[in-house]
C-alpha cells in the first residue's frame, strides 16, 4: 500500500523516537566493546589455557585449548576466544588454537576473551641429531682446537675464552679493530680429501654428498656495520693446491649487509671438468645465483642476541641439476636454493671441509666483538638443540 510521505514534525518525533531506541539498553544484546559479556552471559572473570602436550618437537603440533570462568567459577559456554604467541620464532599458534613448534626454546601460548586472558607454557626442543650422523662437534667447553686442519687466530683476535658462549659458557671470540679485515678462522675436514695436509676428523674415507652444520651467532649489543662479509663455507676440494669443484658461501649480503646469503658456486664447466687451479679462483667459478634471508641478523634489533644458523649443502646428481642450498635461522627456513649443478658431473670428491671465517672485506668500521658457539657438522638435519640444555649432540 502507498503511503504518503509524513510531515516534517513527525519525521522529527520520528527520529528523536529511533535515537531513544538505539540508546536503551538490549536485553540480550552483546554490547560492542568486545570486552564486555552480554547480561545473559556471566562477565568472563578468568581464563583457563591448557596444551594437549606441554612439550613438542620443532615441525610438530599441539592443541590448546581455553575455558572461560565467571568470578563463582561456573564456565562461560559460546565465547570465541583470540590465540597468540608471545615468541614466534619458537612456536606460532593459529585462530583454531593449533600450535606449531618453530625451533627450541620456550613460548608463552596465551588465549584472551576481552579484557581477561590466560597463558601456559610451552617447550618446543629440536630433534635429537639421528644416531651416527653428527661428523664433529664442538661446544668449546674443550680445546679441540687440534682437530681443525687450520686454526688462524689472527694473533689473538680469534680465541676460545670462557663467558662468551651460550649460557656463559666457553664459546670463541672475534673481535675486530677499527679497519680490521681478517680477525681469524677455523678450517675442518672430513671425508675423502686430495691431500694429507687436510686432516679429516673422521676416517677420510667417506664422499658426501649432503651436508648438513649449524653454529650459534651473536655479535655484541651495539654492533655495527652489517654482518662482517664472511662467515662460513663448505667445500669440495679437488686437488692439493686447493683447487674448489664446488664452494657453499654463507655470507652476509654486498647490498643489505644486515642479512646473511646463500652463494653457491661451481668450479667446474658446464661439462664437469675442473676449471679452477686454486683456493678463491674467481675467474674459474660458475655463480649458481645467490638468495638473502628473510631475517636482518644484524640490524639493531637483532644484535646482542644468540641465533641459531645451519645450512644444508646437497650436491647435483650427474647429469641432473638438482643440487639444492638451503638456510635456516632459529629453526625456521629462509632461504631455499634448488635446481644447481654445482658439480655438472664431476664426481671426483664430495663435499670435504669446512670454514668458519671472521673476514671483513672492507675492514671492520669499529672495534667490535662476534660470539660463536655450539659448532655442529652432521649427515642429517642438526636444529637447535645445544650439547649443554638438550644432550642431543655430543662432541667426537
Amino acid at each position: 500500500m502507498y503511503r504518503s510521505r509524513p510531515s516534517p514534525s513527525y519525521r522529527v518525533a520520528g527520529v528523536g523516537r529511533l535515537f531513544a531506541l538505539l540508546l536503551a539498553p538490549c536485553v540480550g544484546c552483546a554490547s560492542a566493546d568486545p570486552g564486555d559479556v552480554a547480561p545473559s552471559d556471566p562477565r568472563v572473570a578468568s581464563v583457563e589455557v591448557t596444551l594437549a602436550s606441554p612439550s613438542i618437537a620443532a615441525g610438530e603440533t599441539t592443541r590448546a585449548s581455553a575455558v572461560l570462568r565467571e568470578a563463582g567459577g561456573a564456565v562461560v559456554e559460546g565465547r570465541a576466544v583470540g590465540w597468540s604467541s608471545d615468541a614466534t620464532t619458537v612456536a606460532t599458534v593459529d585462530a583454531a588454537g593449533v600450535v606449531t613448534g618453530v625451533a627450541a626454546g620456550s613460548a608463552r601460548v596465551t588465549a584472551t576473551a576481552g579484557s581477561r586472558s590466560g597463558t601456559a607454557m610451552l617447550v618446543v626442543t629440536a630433534p635429537a641429531v639421528e644416531t651416527g650422523a653428527v661428523i664433529f662437534a664442538d661446544d668449546f667447553e674443550q680445546d679441540r682446537t687440534a682437530s681443525y686442519f687450520e686454526v688462524d687466530d689472527a694473533d689473538g683476535s680469534f680465541v676460545r675464552v670462557p663467558g662468551v658462549g651460550l649460557d656463559g659458557s666457553w664459546g670463541m671470540r672475534a673481535r675486530w679493530t677499527a679497519g680490521q679485515v681478517s680477525a681469524g678462522s677455523l678450517k675442518l675436514a672430513f671425508g675423502r680429501t686430495p691431500d694429507r695436509y687436510f686432516r679429516p676428523v673422521d676416517a677420510g674415507t667417506a664422499r658426501y654428498r649432503e651436508l648438513y652444520w649449524r653454529l650459534f651467532v651473536r655479535n655484541q649489543p651495539g654492533w655495527v656495520g652489517g654482518g662482517g662479509h664472511k662467515l662460513a663455507r663448505a667445500i669440495v676440494f679437488a686437488t692439493p693446491g686447493w683447487a674448489e669443484a664446488a664452494i657453499g658461501h654463507l655470507w652476509s649480503g654486498s647490498t643489505d649487509q644486515t642479512r646473511l646469503v646463500l652463494d653457491p658456486a661451481s668450479g667446474t664447466d658446464a661439462a664437469g671438468a675442473l676449471r679452477t687451479t686454486s683456493y678463491n679462483d674467481f675467474p674459474n667459478l660458475r655463480w649458481l645465483g645467490a638468495g638473502a634471508s628473510r631475517t636482518p641478523l644484524f640490524d639493531a634489533a637483532h644484535v646482542g642476541q644468540w641465533h641459531c644458523v645451519e645450512a644444508r649443502m646437497e650436491l647435483d646428481d650427474a647429469g641432473a641439476s638438482n643440487g639444492s642450498f638451503t638456510l635456516w635461522i632459529d629453526g625456521a627456513r629462509e632461504v631455499e636454493l634448488t635446481g644447481l649443478d654445482w658439480l655438472a658431473g664431476y664426481d671426483d670428491y664430495g663435499i670435504n671441509a669446512l670454514f668458519v671465517e671472521n673476514y671483513w672485506n672492507d675492514g671492520s668500521p669499529a672495534a667490535q666483538e662476534r660470539y660463536l658457539d655450539e659448532l655442529v657438522v652432521s649427515r642429517a638435519p642438526i636444529g637447535c638443540a645445544t650439547t649443554a640444555r638438550r644432550g642431543a649432540v655430543r662432541p667426537r
